[in-house]
Parts: structure tokens; sequence; C-alpha cells
């Protein structure tokens, strides 16, 4: 093993034989590892005093210039603080999971007319939360099929108070109308625990309360209220048998599987499947950074120190592989507020659970090698087809407005065979000549590559350029201009009648463009970036657009300030809540006088 040049022996002399957290730094002074212990002295000596380390520790140790310790009251507080660190640093030879915002939930608010929501963020005491799930589309469509059910309203409150007739929802039968009183409150808070009481995993009990209202409107000969409860009981026995896997019991637990490649490339998956209720909501799968050598084993008490930091634990977690439980459970506790159990050997359905997610992972890492092998011959047919071998990284910008307004430029990623949306980038362009193409990629080239001529960032292998020759030259030229004559360029220009698959590589210094064919790994690729450049730009443009236009309109109009256009938006949601309100209801905003709500409401129709 290669000798580090920092002073081991000595360092690890005066460390204290106590629990804490060590931070590996290189010559540079970046955090290259951390990691916690018992003991720190036993610990950080073993670094420099076994000759077995494994090959990618030994070339950590190599490069540690310096180690930098605190010390904690307990193993399970240096957990704690080993996977912030970790968090908030990366380092390199860490495993990392990537840190998804927070997961989404249903919502039912705390009001005398509860709102069924969508929700992701802080979860407060004075509503109802269901989930989380494991992610955003399966929370979509369960409040869809619960509309059809319950008819709770989904508006805002903004909107909901200012209702004057029932929405369009109400006419086919997906809201029951209590913004303009078309149910009562009694009856609309029993749909709200129905409701609950449905998300709580407690479907039976619900079916059978809707059951007993059908038999007794039947023998009333109430006959339509009877059918309206039928097709209630209809409705959720197939949100049942489509939406979740039921175990008829109200249980809570997180499940976690690893699949590892076997074939060489060290790959790993961690699938989380999540049950709330008895119910099975699905499955999310993770792709640890940096797991290259370590085991399953390793990589799932990372998964479960890293994933459950500020994250709420249900009280199960079951788990596929034998791993040292005890100081996790410690820790999940303490942070949760409520005792977590994890469950190394589960049976029953509990088992029938595990044996999905494993299933699930195998299925997700297979896919994903798939994706990979895919886009690794997409890039070699790259390299091959420009004749740049050491292309890796593409830096690619396009730019979106409507007839000049709201020019937005936006710059997008591909490095290491996958499109890297952490590093993508928009650029609001102003001071141009409205719809001047060229000075906008001009500008938005000169923002990004003023940061590589500073010597803060670095120059990608190749800049693909959304554009004929006039934006390759206006490319061009700015790249000089701030020194850079290295740069590999490229533009990407439509082909005839914009049909894909006929589009032609325009470079600086070559007058007649390559076109490859249409089914050419190459140009897939580079349609693959293009058009995730194309959809980012539209994307900022139409926000950009949006925020101008709502603005704008009420800024046209003479007597109406910043404050009062704020009042007027706050109240009615938007520009379009504004646009349909009656002169009554701007006049009802305050601030507003009658005479300004009839300008208001005649400039604006």
């Amino acid at each position: 093993m290669k000798e580090s040049a920092f002073d081991a022996r000595n360092f690890c002399t005066n460390l204290p034989s106590q629990p804490g957290v060590y931070r590996m730094l290189n010559a540079a002074g970046e955090v290259i590892y951390v990691g916690k212990a018992v003991d720190l002295k036993k610990r950080v000596s073993s670094y420099f005093q076994k000759t077995s380390l494994a090959p990618r520790i030994q070339l950590m140790v190599s490069h540690v210039a310096g180690i930098e310790t605190t010390v904690t009251r307990s193993e399970a507080e240096a957990l704690l603080l080993e996977n912030n660190i970790i968090k908030r640093l990366s380092p390199r030879y860490n495993i990392l999971f990537r840190d998804d915002k927070s997961y989404p939930y249903i919502i039912l608010s705390g009001h005398q007319f509860s709102r069924l929501g969508f929700y992701r963020g802080i979860l407060g005491k004075e509503h109802h939360y269901f989930g989380p799930f494991p992610n955003a589309g399966i929370v979509r469509e369960s409040i869809q099929l619960l509309q059809k059910v319950f008819r709770l309203r989904t508006c805002e409150d903004s909107v909901y108070k200012n209702r004057t007739r029932p929405c369009l929802l109400y006419q086919i039968k997906r809201c029951s109308g209590p913004c303009v009183n078309m149910i009562s409150h009694p009856a609309y808070r029993e749909d709200v625990a129905n409701a609950r009481l449905f998300l709580q995993g407690k479907q039976t009990e619900v079916i059978e309360t809707i059951a007993e209202k059908m038999r007794s409107a039947a023998d009333q000969m109430e006959y339509e209220q009877a059918a309206l409860f039928r097709d209630q009981i209809q409705a959720l026995r197939k949100i049942r048998e489509k939406q979740f896997v039921d175990s008829g019991r109200a249980l809570d637990a997180d499940v976690i599987a690893c699949a590892v490649d076997t074939d060489g490339s060290g790959s790993i998956c961690v699938n989380l499947a999540m049950v709330r209720g008895g119910r099975h909501l699905g499955d999310k799968s993770f792709f640890p950074r940096n797991a290259d050598g370590y085991d399953s084993k390793t990589v799932v008490e990372a998964f479960l120190a890293q994933h459950y930091i500020n994250r709420g634990v249900p009280h199960l977690v079951i788990v596929g592989e034998k791993i040292h439980k005890e100081l996790l459970q410690t820790l999940l506790t303490e942070q949760s507020g409520h005792k977590v159990v994890i469950n190394l050997r589960p049976v029953g359905e509990r088992r029938v659970w595990l044996e999905m997610a494993n299933n699930n992972a195998q299925l997700a890492l297979k896919q994903m090698l798939n994706r990979q092998a895919n886009q690794e011959e997409r890039l070699q047919a790259l390299q091959q087809a420009l004749n740049l071998p050491d292309i890796s990284r593409v830096e690619c910008f396009d730019v979106s407005h409507t007839q000049g307004e709201a020019t937005v430029a936006s710059c997008v990623v591909y490095d290491n065979f996958a499109m890297r949306n952490n590093e993508y980038r928009r650029y609001n362009i102003k001071g141009i000549t409205p719809g001047d193409d060229y000075a906008a990629m001009r500008d938005v080239l000169y923002r990004r590559y003023q940061k590589v001529a500073e010597g803060e960032s670095q120059l990608p292998d190749l800049i693909l350029i959304d554009g004929g020759k006039g934006q390759v030259s206006a490319a061009q030229k700015i790249l000089i201009e701030l020194g850079i004559n290295d740069a590999k360029l490229m533009g990407v220009a439509k082909g005839v009648a914009r049909k894909p698959g006929l589009e032609q590589l325009i470079f600086p210094a070559t007058k007649i463009p390559l076109q490859l064919p249409s089914n050419h790994a190459a140009l897939h690729l580079i349609q693959q970036i293009r058009d995730e450049a194309h959809r980012f730009a539209i994307q900022g443009h139409r926000n950009r657009r949006g925020k101008t236009r709502t603005s704008s309109r009420l800024e046209e109009i003479g007597g109406i300030g910043a404050k009062r256009r704020q009042d007027l938006l706050s109240r009615f949601g938007g520009l379009k809540g504004v646009l349909t309100a009656s002169i009554q209801e701007l006049h009802q905003t305050e601030g507003i006088s009658r005479t300004m709500a009839e300008k208001i409401y005649r400039e604006l129709h």
C-alpha cells in the first residue's frame, strides 16, 4: 500500500477512545471520506495499520493529507452526524444516495369544508395527511379516483371563497359543490369522514357503511339515492383492486430490498416499497454512487441512515439483508419519536412484500444496465462519427421565445452516459433586440463560459448548439472573445420540413454539413440531448411569459399599484380568477372602490 504523506501514527496517538465522527481530507483540504466510530482511536488507526485493505480503501488512504474528528456522546449520535455531513458534502469515497425532495402526501385540510389535495412539505397539525407515496403520479391518480367516490372539493381557498356558481367539476359529478351550498355541512362532513377512513386503510368499514345507507334508501323507495350509493361502492372496490395490494390490516411499513449485478459491473439497486394502512402504495428504486466494492449489507445500512434523516419513518421497516440493526433502530426511534422495529426475518404477507421488493429491485437494476449499455453504445458511436475519442461531457444550448417575448435560453448537461438534471441552467435574456436569436445565443454562451475563462469551471468535451450556421458562427465568435479557442463546437440544424432523422451537423471550420443516417446511434444521442434542451427552454419560456402577462395586464390599468395587484391576484388565485370575477366580487377586495372595480372589469373584458 502506498504510504500516505499524513503522519498518521502521531495523529492517532492523541485520539480519544470515545465515539465520534472522523473526516479524511486530501491535499486540497476537501473531505473525501466521512466515517463514524464507537472508538475513534481504534477505528482511525486501523486504516494505517492493516495491510489487507480493499483496493478502494488503499487508494483513499493514499490521498489522505489530514483528518478532523468530532467526539459525540453515543454511537447513535455519531451515526446521525456522519450522515448529515455526508449529505452536505457528498465525499467521493462514501456511498451516496440521491437526496430526493420530500415525498408527496394526500391532504385533507382542516377547513369546515375540507379540501382534498396534493401536498409536499412539512406536515402541520391542523390538517390530515396520508402517505407518503413513492411518486407524485400515484397521488394525483388517487385523488382523481377518490373524487369520483366522495366528491370532495379540490380547489384552492382563493377560488373556493369567491365562487358564485358551481364549477365544471360539479357538473361532471366530481365535486358536491360546497362552495355554493349544494350540500349541507353534516353531509359533506360524513363524506370527509369516509374518505379519511378509506385512506387509513379501513376500506371494508367504509364499504359496509355505504352499503347500509344503500339498503336504507332502497327500503324507503329512494331508488335514485340508492343507485348513487351503489355506484360509490363499485367505485371504491375498483380503487382498491386497481390501486393497491391490500392486506386487510391497517399496517404502516417500509420494505427495503437490494439487488447486486453479479456480471462484473458492480452496480447496485435499493428498492423501497411503501405500505400504508395495509395498502401497498408502490415502490421507488435508488442507485447509489460510489458503491463499487461495497457489499449489499453495507449499502443497505447506508441507505437506512441517509434516507430517513429529517424524514418520517413508519413503525416497521422490513429489510432483506442481515444488517446490524440495533444501532439503526435506536437512531430511527430517537429521530421519529416513536418505536421503530427493523424486521430482518419477515413471515406471511410481510415476506410476500419483501419478495415483491426483491423482484422489483432486480428488474430495476436490469433496466438500468440496459439503458446504460444503450447509452455507452450511443456515445461510442458519437465519438467515432466525430472522430473525437475523448467525448464524455456534452453541454447543449437552446433559445425559446414567442415573437421575441420573454426570451429564455437553456443549458442542459449530458455526462457519464446520462442527462444530469441537477446541472441544468436557465438564463433570462434581456437587453437584446426582441427575436434576435444570435444575440440571445451570444448572451447565454458568454454568461456560461465566462466562468471557464476565469478558471471557475471546466470546458465540456463538446458544446452543442440547437441551430444552424448563424448560431454556430455567433457561438464561435463569443468563445474566441473569451479566449477559449480549443472548444469543440457543433450545431444541429433541422432537416427538410423539420423532419426528425434529417438533421444536419454544422461545424465552424467545415462548409459542408455532416448528415448521419436516420438510424445511426450517434444521431439518436444528439437528438436526445437536443430535445431535452428544447424542452427545458420552452418550459422556462412559458413560465416567464405567464408571469409577465399576468403582471402586465393589471399594470396597464391606471390606478392599480403593486399592493392592489397583489391583493387581487391573492384573492382570486391568479389572473384567471380576476378575469372571471364580477364587478361586485372585485369591489369586495380590500382597497378596490366600486368605481375602480368597474374600471378593472371594463379594461379586462
